[in-house]
C-alpha cells in the first residue's frame, strides 16, 4: 500500500495544479536548508582558538562541514512547520484526482494550524537536540535512529494535517493508534527523502501528496494494521 501510494505521489508532481505549490515547496526547502547552514555554521565558527593557529583553521573547516551535515538533520521538522502554506492545495489536487466522490473537505481554522505546527516543531527540535549526541557517537545505527524517531514524529504530523481536513480529533487518534506502525513506516519514508540532497526539494510536496493517498488507503480499510 506505502508503495502504491509513493509512486501516485510522484507521478502528480507533473499535475499543472500543483505547480504553484511545488514552487513554494522547491523554494521553501531550499531557503530552510540555506538559512540553516548560515545560522549552524556561524554558531559553530564562533568558537576561537588562538594557539595554535592553525587549529582555529580546522575548527572553522570542520565547522562548516558539521554544519552541513547537522542542517540536514533538522531540515525536515523546520520544512514541515510550513506545509500548510501549500498543503490544501496538493490535497485537493490529489483527491480531485483520485478520489472525485469524496465530500468537500471540512475548513481547517488558521489558528488551529499555527498551533499544531508550532506544537509539532517544538517537540521536534527538542527530541532531536536531544539525540544530536548520539547522532554523531553512533555511526550507522545513527541513521536508523534518526529514521525511527523522525519517522514516528512526521508520520504523526504528516496524517494529523492531512486528517484533520475530513476527520475529528478523535477519529484521527483512533487511527494513529490502530495503524501506529504504517504511519511510522510512511513518516519514516518522508525523513529518508528529505535528508537526500536535491530529492529534498521536493520532499514536502511529495510527501503531503503521499500521505493523502495513505490516509484514504487507511480509511477505506480501518482493520489493517
Amino acid at each position: 500500500m506505502l508503495i502504491t501510494a509513493f509512486a501516485k505521489a510522484v507521478a502528480q508532481v507533473s499535475d499543472p495544479r500543483v505547480r504553484r505549490p511545488l514552487m513554494l515547496s522547491l523554494g521553501l526547502t531550499a531557503g530552510c536548508y540555506v538559512a540553516l547552514v548560515i545560522a549552524l555554521w556561524v554558531g559553530l565558527g564562533s568558537v576561537e582558538v588562538i594557539q595554535p593557529a592553525w587549529l582555529d583553521t580546522v575548527i572553522d573547516i570542520a565547522s562548516g562541514l558539521g554544519a552541513i551535515i547537522v542542517a540536514l538533520i533538522f531540515v525536515p521538522v523546520v520544512v514541515t512547520a510550513f506545509v500548510g502554506l501549500f498543503l490544501e492545495q496538493v490535497a485537493d489536487a490529489v483527491e480531485a484526482r483520485h478520489y472525485p466522490t469524496l465530500p468537500p473537505p471540512r475548513d481547517v481554522p488558521m489558528t488551529e494550524s499555527i498551533l499544531g505546527a508550532a506544537s509539532f516543531a517544538g517537540t521536534a527540535l527538542l527530541l532531536n537536540l536531544a539525540a544530536l549526541p548520539l547522532y554523531i557517537l553512533m555511526p550507522a545505527a545513527n541513521v536508523v535512529l534518526f529514521l525511527l524517531l523522525n519517522g514516528y514524529l512526521l508520520g504523526r504530523e504528516y496524517q494529523e494535517m492531512v486528517a484533520a481536513r475530513r476527520q475529528t480529533s478523535a477519529e484521527m487518534r483512533a487511527d494513529r493508534r490502530r495503524h501506529r506502525k504504517t504511519l511510522t513506516l510512511a513518516g519514516m519514508a518522508i525523513a529518508g527523502m528529505m535528508v537526500v540532497p536535491v530529492v529534498n526539494l521536493l520532499a514536502p510536496l511529495v510527501a503531503t501528496a503521499f500521505m493523502v493517498h495513505v490516509v484514504q488507503a487507511l480509511r477505506a480499510e480501518p482493520s489493517s494494521a
